[in-house]
C-alpha cells in the first residue's frame, strides 16, 4: 500500500472546472462524463478479477483484539463476510440488522465452525432498520449510552431493487436513497461520539462503481419531479454518488486531531442477494460467466483492508492536507481510485450535505457540536414519537 499517499497527484483535476461561479446550474451529467462512467464500469467488470489478482483469498487481516466494529447488513453477502472475518480475526463485531434471529444463528454457525478456537467469538447483534430513521436514532442512542469506544463503522447495507417501482420509506424518502445514503449518513454523524472515543477511527462507507453514472439533483433528490424518468438504475446511481458527495464533505469538515478517517470503497462487481432482484435473463448470464463476477469473500476484501489497513488514516490524512476535493476511495483491488469527474464538484457536494442534514433531520452546525462532545436534537427517534 505504500502508492496509497502519492496517486491522487496523478488524479486529474476535475474539481476545478465543475464548481464555476455564474455558470447555470447543472441539470445532469454531461454526455461525455456519462460515457466515461460506463466505460469504467464495463471496465471494472472485465478486468477485476485481472487486476485484484494480487490478493489473497481471504484476506490476510492483521489481529484485531481490543477493537469494535459496527458492520451494517451483516447478514447476508459481503456484509456477512466482513462480520465473520472481523469476529475471527479477534475484533468485537456488532452486526446492526433487521433480522436479528438470523444473526444469533449465523454466530452459532461461526462459532461451531472454530469450535477448536479457546476463546469465543467476540459478537454481539443490535436491531437496526436502515428504512426507519426513528431506527437509526434509536440504534446509535443505545450504543452511545453505553459510552466505549467504536474503532470502525462499516455502512455495509444497500439496496439495488432492480426493474422495480418506485417505492418510498416511511419517511416519504425514495428508497435507494434513504437506505444507501440518508441513513448510513445519520447513523454516522449520530456515531460521532463514539468514534471520537474510539480516535484513531474509521468510517467505511460500502459504494458502487455505478457512483460513476449517477447525478444528484439536491431540488428532486426523491427523483418525483419528472425532469427524469425514475429507474431502479437512477435510483441506486444516484444514492451512490450522494454517499460519496457527503463523505466528501465530512472528510472535510471533520478536524484533523479528532483522528476520524472516512473512506468510501467499490467491492467490485459481486455475486450477492442484489442478484434476485435482477431479470432472468441476467441471472442467467451472472451465471455463464462466473470468472468475471467476485463471490462475497472476494468482494469484501476492499472494505477489510479498508477497515484494518494501518496506512488507512495517513492516507486520508495526506488527502486533507492538499484539500483534495473527494474523500478516500479504495477499488475493490485495495488501492486507491479516483471517484467520478461529478463526485469532485465541491459545490454541488455542499448543496448534498445542506440538504441531506436537512433531510435527515439534523442541524447544520451538528457535526461541530458532536465533535464538541455536546448533545444534539434529531427529528426523528424518541424525540419524534
Amino acid at each position: 500500500m505504500g502508492s496509497l499517499a502519492s496517486s491522487s497527484s496523478s488524479s486529474s483535476g476535475d474539481g476545478d472546472r465543475n464548481g464555476g461561479g455564474g455558470r447555470r446550474k447543472k441539470e445532469d451529467l454531461g454526455w461525455i462524463e456519462w460515457a466515461r462512467g460506463w466505460c469504467g464500469i464495463v471496465g471494472e467488470f472485465l478486468f477485476q478479477r485481472i487486476a485484484a489478482s494480487h490478493l489473497e483469498n481471504p484476506l490476510s487481516l492483521p489481529p484485531l483484539d481490543g477493537i469494535t466494529c459496527i458492520v451494517t447488513g451483516a447478514t447476508s453477502g459481503i456484509g456477512l463476510e466482513i462480520a465473520r472475518q472481523l469476529a475471527q480475526s479477534g475484533a468485537h463485531v456488532v452486526m446492526a440488522v433487521r433480522k436479528t434471529k438470523l444473526a444469533h444463528d449465523l454466530i452459532q454457525k461461526w462459532q461451531n465452525e472454530k469450535a477448536e478456537m479457546e476463546l469465543p467469538l467476540n459478537v454481539e447483534v443490535m436491531e437496526l432498520d436502515l428504512l426507519s430513521l426513528d431506527s437509526v436514532v434509536r440504534f446509535a442512542e443505545a450504543w452511545n449510552a453505553r459510552l466505549g469506544p467504536l474503532h470502525a463503522l462499516i455502512n455495509n447495507a444497500g439496496i439495488f431493487s432492480i426493474g422495480e417501482p418506485q417505492h418510498f420509506s416511511k419517511d416519504g424518502y425514495e428508497e435507494h436513497m434513504q437506505v444507501n445514503h440518508l441513513a448510513p449518513a445519520l447513523l454516522s454523524m449520530l456515531l460521532l461520539p463514539s468514534l471520537v472515543r474510539g480516535s484513531p477511527s474509521r468510517i467505511i462507507n460500502v459504494n458502487s462503481i455505478m457512483h460513476a453514472v449517477g447525478f444528484v439533483d439536491t431540488e428532486d433528490m426523491n427523483l418525483t419531479s419528472g425532469k427524469r424518468k425514475y429507474t431502479s438504475y437512477l435510483g441506486y446511481s444516484n444514492s451512490k454518488l450522494a454517499q460519496v458527495k457527503f463523505s466528501s464533505i465530512l472528510h472535510k469538515r471533520i478536524p484533523a486531531e479528532a483522528g476520524i478517517s472516512v473512506v468510501c470503497v467499490s467491492p467490485g462487481i459481486v455475486h450477492t442477494n442484489v442478484a434476485r432482484d435482477l431479470p432472468k435473463l441476467v441471472v442467467t448470464g451472472y451465471h455463464l460467466i462466473p470468472y468475471f463476477i467476485f463471490d462475497a469473500q472476494e468482494g469484501s476484501r476492499s472494505t477489510l483492508f479498508a477497515a484494518t489497513d494501518p496506512q488507512v488514516p495517513e492516507y486520508c490524512g495526506v488527502l486533507k492536507a492538499e484539500e483534495w476535493p473527494v474523500c478516500a476511495y479504495i477499488s475493490h483491488d485495495c488501492r486507491p481510485m479516483n471517484a467520478s469527474e461529478e463526485a469532485h464538484n465541491l459545490e454541488t457536494s455542499q448543496e448534498v450535505w445542506d440538504k441531506t442534514l436537512d433531510m435527515i433531520g439534523l442541524p447544520s452546525d451538528v457535526l461541530e457540536k458532536l465533535i464538541e462532545g455536546e448533545e444534539v436534537q434529531c427529528r426523528y427517534g424518541s424525540s419524534s414519537e
